[in-house]
């Protein structure tokens, strides 16, 4: 089963295609250009930030965006080589960091080289029975089939998971990378595969690799039931997400509630894998009509259960919006300067935040497992106990123009967020400015803390 590092990980998600800024079509630049040294050029920002691993995006060779993968055993000529690759992996590494690759194992690109030999060479060639191709009754010479594609895109071609030589090829490739120093796979579009494939192939991979780390994505449906039929550790929480800036846009923290009854029921049988912003979604800060409660949104992900992850350039307050057009990812896939320095001004404020908060993530490992209690609860206020065994931690949000004041049952000290608090018979009263937040501990914990951090 997979290592115990995943309890303490928390994720930096980068698309190294974007990030490097790299050509959108891989033919309009001949031979390998060495830039993934740029990214790892950023990995001292990453550890500054407070992560413990990079959730990569595609790196493997593509036609376009790298969903469209034509070698899984390449590294992408416009990242660079495998020496690019192995020397990434050393630097990270060197600085405590795992690295979790993006398999996309569903389909693959239209240039494929199996699959133009399966369309040259007809239905009786060995590649065809990888596809799920449909000939002409009455073919005539160069008549092509028709075949399956992911969601409908042609330059996507559905893999055949019912074909033995499939399951044989992704577990080669998921070998193969992991003996190169890797600690997992998110696997693209993982709901869009037969759940009976990674039950076949992920224990064929963990015997030679236990402590691997696999996270599907999974937009919506039945997260538990899919994570037990599969044998996958973990899914994206959707859901979540979601409700986060739902919740927060609508001023209507009930939906926020909700989503946390139905996330602690998942934690009964696994742990998510969360998120407020990844390389398919509107940007966070884009996302929510009141930037002032991108801290909360940022609370709720570092104080819920699961295995976080934050997206690139969130921590820098980066705007963009996801459009459903072609070049509609660009805006939220850019380019990263050469260095950390190279930032504007205005995002270094969220930067801090986000320390601060991973930091206090880091100093409570338990809350990989949390479960979230609302004590009290408004429209535009909530009050939550957040526990694992015998730890709690508190946290309070208000939305609202006006300040509030709630109550906790226990003597609790701030662990941050600007809040004023007052002791009275062994309960703690905690005021809120408007649309502030806080997050409380024990008192003696609180205390215990704030000594480790002077």
């Amino acid at each position: 089963m997979m290592g115990s590092w995943i309890e303490h990980a928390i994720l930096w998600h980068v698309y190294p295609l974007g990030f490097v800024g790299a050509e959108r079509e891989a033919r309009a630049r001949d031979g390998v250009v060495h830039r993934l040294g740029h990214l790892t050029s950023w990995l001292d920002y990453a550890v500054d930030l407070g992560v413990s691993g990079l959730l990569l995006g595609p790196i493997f060779a593509s036609s376009t965006h790298g969903y469209d993968t034509i070698d899984y055993f390449r590294v992408d000529p416009r990242l660079g080589d495998d020496a690019d690759f192995d020397a990434f992996v050393s630097a990270a590494r060197t600085r405590g960091l795992r690295i979790i690759l993006d398999g996309v194992f569903n389909h693959v690109g239209s240039d494929y080289p199996a699959f133009q030999r399966a369309l040259a060479g007809g239905p009786g060639s060995p590649e065809a029975h990888w596809f799920k191709l449909t000939w002409p009754a009455a073919r005539s010479a160069g008549e092509l089939p028709d075949y399956a594609t992911f969601e409908g895109h042609r330059h996507l071609v559905a893999l055949n998971h019912d074909d033995p030589g499939v399951a044989d090829h992704v577990v080669a490739v998921m070998r193969h990378w992991l003996s190169r120093g890797v600690s997992g796979w998110r696997l693209d579009a993982a709901y869009a595969v037969p759940r009976a494939f990674w039950s076949k192939v992920l224990p064929r991979v963990r015997a030679d690799f236990p402590e691997a780390y696999f996270v599907g994505e999974v937009i919506h449906g039945d997260y538990a039931g899919f994570v037990r039929e599969t044998g996958i550790d973990a899914v994206t929480q959707y859901e979540l997400w979601k409700a986060i800036w739902s919740s927060l846009n609508d001023g209507n923290l009930f939906e926020l509630a909700w989503a946390l009854k139905r996330h602690d029921a998942m934690l009964e049988t696994f742990v998510p894998q969360t998120f407020i912003g990844n390389h398919d979604v509107t940007r966070i800060a884009s996302q929510l009509h009141d930037e002032r409660h991108l801290a909360h949104a940022l609370v709720v992900l570092m104080t819920s259960g699961g295995t976080p992850s934050i997206y690139a350039g969130d921590e820098q307050r980066f705007h963009g919006i996801k459009e459903h057009r072609v070049g509609g990812d660009d805006a939220i896939r850019p380019a990263f300067p050469k260095k950390p320095a190279d930032l504007a001004l205005f995002g270094w404020p969220t930067y801090r935040l986000h320390q601060q908060l991973i930091g206090l993530r880091r100093r409570h490992p338990w809350l990989h497992r949390a479960r979230s209690r609302v004590i009290t609860i408004n429209r535009s206020d909530l009050l939550l106990e957040t526990s694992y065994g015998a730890d709690r931690l508190w946290v309070v949000l208000n939305l609202a123009d006006a300040g509030i004041v709630r109550t906790i049952e226990t003597e609790a000290d701030r662990l941050a967020g600007d809040i004023e608090l007052s002791h009275k018979g062994g309960a703690t009263d905690v005021s809120v400015p408007p649309h502030g937040w806080g997050i409380l501990g024990r008192r003696n914990e609180a205390r215990a803390a704030d000594a480790d951090m002077s």
